[in-house]
């Protein structure tokens, strides 16, 4: 069994104070990379990809997959704490690596429950947590799908993200849209708004929301677009969103930090949508506006330091920088010098060696004391940033 490597009794930590193994190498992975070196930890990153973005910010990266259990080993092995920026990973190595003494955060156990969006569900729901209805589909039956009612949404159960593994069936004219595979249909609702709360869950049960940030899709790729935080919301619907959003957490009971999609149904009632057991696209504006950000957060509660604030100093929105629809090849910036020139702005741009259409390559935040003014700054950024492939 290894060390706890930190003593809070003494309050006294060697040098380098962490060895932190990140299974993941993307661009999540990369900005807690980024917080940990500013500790002086000692940082591995485990990615297929070579050079991937968090390589780049590492101490070193080990060329593997996410379900080459030797490669796991090697990265366990040479970390105090292991944690990860996607949820794609062989959890039967985890679960392998942390009986024999390594520590992970957000465990296995709940990491197999959130790969899965029907247990994920059958969790909340178990816990009483308001969510659209659902019903498991393990085969396809269009007659459980016509007997469900229609508009619907259907989920793969495992595998999607950023909009991947999701349809929606509005009538039986979109029954050839279906998703094939075990799935689960879920009540499409009437949404007014679509939420996140980060949530930050501390090795000591201690639990520290951050403001309510609102969201918008982009309907090409079904993935986040623009964001704005804080939400335009009433401060009583604010309180609980951040409410509900630590009743989920606490219902999961992990360590680390949550990113908690919800909707605001026309009807004004609260819905979990889904959980991420990770740093997540909707709390990248909380490296510039909050006093401490998802990644520093993220760091502290994995290590067993004390959570830091979440108050947000600053209004901010944010867009994400994607591929063009017909991107492909190594990644052309257009529009950086000028975007650079506009109050309040910082660029992230993740390192990515090829661009695809729709891919994530970067993202912007801006920060006006006037969120209104934000917003429309980051609307007017969306048009100067783009992301060409480079042939075209």
């Amino acid at each position: 069994m290894k060390q706890a490597w930190w003593d809070p009794v003494r309050d006294r930590i060697p040098c380098p104070p962490l060895r932190l193994g990140i299974i993941g190498g993307g661009q999540l992975g990369k900005m807690l990379a980024i917080e940990a070196k500013k500790l002086g930890c000692v940082v591995r990153v485990l990615d297929p990809t070579p050079a991937a973005p968090a390589g780049q910010v590492s101490d070193h990266q080990i060329i593997g997959g996410f379900f080459d259990r030797d490669k796991l080993r090697v990265l366990a092995e040479a970390s105090d704490v292991l944690t990860y920026d996607l949820e794609h990973i062989d959890t039967s190595s985890l679960h392998a690596l942390e009986a024999a003494g390594t520590v992970i955060h957000p465990s296995p156990g709940l990491l197999e429950v959130l790969q899965d969006k029907l247990h994920q569900k059958e969790r909340l729901a178990a816990a009483g947590l308001p969510q659209p209805d659902f019903i498991p589909l393990d085969t396809w039956d269009e007659h459980v799908v016509r007997d469900f009612g229609f508009p619907l949404v259907q989920k793969s159960r495992r595998g999607g993200y950023d909009g991947r593994g999701v349809v929606i069936l509005r009538d039986a004219a979109d029954l050839g849209r279906a998703l094939e595979g075990p799935s689960l249909l879920e009540r499409c609702v009437a949404v007014e708004k679509e939420l996140a709360v980060m949530t930050a869950c501390g090795a000591n049960g201690e639990i520290r929301t951050y403001p309510v940030a609102e969201m918008i899709f982009d309907p090409r790729s079904n993935a986040l677009d623009l964001l704005l935080a804080p939400a335009r919301l009433s401060d009583e619907l604010a309180r609980q969103a951040r409410d509900l959003a630590e009743q989920t957490a606490k219902a999961l009971g992990g360590v680390g930090i949550f990113g908690v999609e919800m909707f605001l149904s026309m009807d004004g009632e609260l819905l979990v949508n889904e959980v991420a057991p990770r740093p997540h696209n909707s709390g990248h504006y909380t490296i510039e506006a909050c006093r401490t950000s998802q990644y520093a957060q993220h760091l502290r509660a994995i290590a067993g330091l004390p959570l830091g604030l979440t108050e947000q100093h600053t209004p901010a929105a944010m867009i994400n920088l994607v591929g063009e629809p017909k991107a492909v090849g190594r990644p052309h910036i257009q529009g950086l010098a000028k975007a650079l020139t506009l109050p309040g702005v910082s660029v992230h741009i993740y390192g990515k060696h090829e661009v695809r259409p729709f891919r994530k390559m970067g993202h912007a935040v801006v920060l006006d004391a006037d969120p209104e003014q934000a917003l429309m700054t980051a609307r007017h950024l969306r048009e100067i940033l783009k992301i060409h492939g480079e042939n075209q």
